[in-house]
């Protein structure tokens, strides 16, 4: 069950990456930097995790700066991205939390 979780958020890690193009927030610099070196990091630890369960903490972490991320950074989109950072945010959360 863990290799699936770890796919999982490693995928969550990589959606964040492309998420400020298709959400429309590329021109927002901060925004954008951040989703994708955050995003960049979920997918790395993720992978990570596979072989060194010990790297789950800096997911469940990253999981919980997405949960707050759109609160943080406000950007011109509309609420779907809201909801969709703080859902995978909050799935990325359980599923490091399942792994333990």
């Amino acid at each position: 069950m863990k290799k699936i979780n770890n796919t999982l958020t490693a995928l969550i890690g990589i959606w964040f990456i492309i998420a400020p193009w298709i959400f429309g927030f590329s021109d927002h610099v901060a925004a954008l930097s951040i989703s994708v070196v955050i995003g960049a990091v979920q997918l790395i630890t993720s992978l990570r995790s596979f072989k060194t369960p010990e790297w789950n903490f800096i997911t469940f972490f990253v999981g919980v700066w997405f949960i707050i991320f759109p609160f943080v950074y406000t950007v011109d989109t509309t609420e779907i991205w809201t909801c969709t950072s703080v859902v995978l945010g909050a799935i990325t959360v359980i599923l490091t939390l399942w792994n333990e």
